[in-house]
């Protein structure tokens, strides 16, 4: 299937590794020219020259931390005429509730909504004048199922389904689309290195760690594994592509049936 992204623009934040690289590769492969954003050189000329190499795609890097107003202002100017913007930028920590401070929460909350919210608003009036557009928050099965583990967590996740349908109302009428994806537990770079970690603390396989996860801890998951990233990048390819013109304002579950609900 031809995605027909050919010519458009895509920034895709937090992305040189997980779900967040998945989605920059897949897009490139898919012929957008995609802007690649972590917060150090390195990391972003790492991932840049692999997806050059795997996809032949149009790739360009940002090395800023786009939860900064600065930065955010800044891959703006340098890229003038975005008209996708994936926000995946986003952090994560399992914590007790009465041992989250008010930093955390406020810190949790900066990275992971009002970064989106930023770029979102400097990408807008372009999009605007073109009549076309699409702007996706990667949010999390945590948005709808609040971990007890990581509360903080799951309040930014569900604060993304606020400002996504809301700002789709903004724009309703228009060529610009505004969705949430909704990814389940996903084998992203940070939750496979929490998992291995685990699973070498008690002297048990990955396999066996994962399991018992799904037994115990998501056990409504209709397919008791841990999602790909590829998985969640192909759902976010076809929702920014102009065949989804008619998907708008909605959050869109990748999440292997953890939200027990048909709706």
């Amino acid at each position: 299937m031809d995605l027909q992204l050919d010519g458009k623009i895509a920034l895709v934040s937090g992305s040189t590794a997980g779900i967040g690289y998945a989605i920059a590769h897949t897009l490139a492969q898919e012929g957008a020219s995609v802007i690649v954003n972590g917060r150090t050189q390195g990391s972003v000329d790492e991932a840049v020259e692999r997806i050059r190499s795997e996809t032949k795609g149009k790739v360009q890097g940002y090395a800023g931390d786009l939860s900064k107003a600065d930065a955010a202002n800044e891959v703006v100017r340098r890229h003038p005429g975005i008209n996708i913007l994936v926000n995946n930028l986003g952090i994560f920590e399992p914590k007790a509730f009465e041992d989250i401070p008010d930093e955390d929460w406020l810190r949790f909350f900066d990275v992971n909504v009002l970064s989106g919210v930023r770029l979102a608003r400097l990408v807008l009036p372009e999009m605007k004048q073109a009549n076309w557009g699409r702007i996706i928050f990667i949010s999390s099965e945590s948005a709808v199922q609040i971990p007890t583990e990581m509360v903080h967590y799951g309040m930014t996740k569900t604060a993304q389904l606020a400002v996504s349908r809301g700002l789709a109302e903004s724009v309703a009428g228009t060529g610009i689309t505004v969705n949430s994806i909704l990814p389940g537990p996903t084998k992203s770079r940070g939750v496979g290195d929490f998992v291995e970690e685990m699973a070498r603390s008690s002297d048990k396989s990955f396999q066996q760690v994962e399991a018992e996860f799904f037994e115990h801890v998501r056990p409504t998951s209709l397919i008791k594994r841990f999602g790909t990233p590829q998985e969640v990048a192909s759902l976010v390819a076809y929702v920014v592509s102009p065949l989804a013109s008619a998907t708008t304002g909605a959050a869109l579950r990748v999440d292997g049936g953890v939200i027990k609900s048909a709706f």
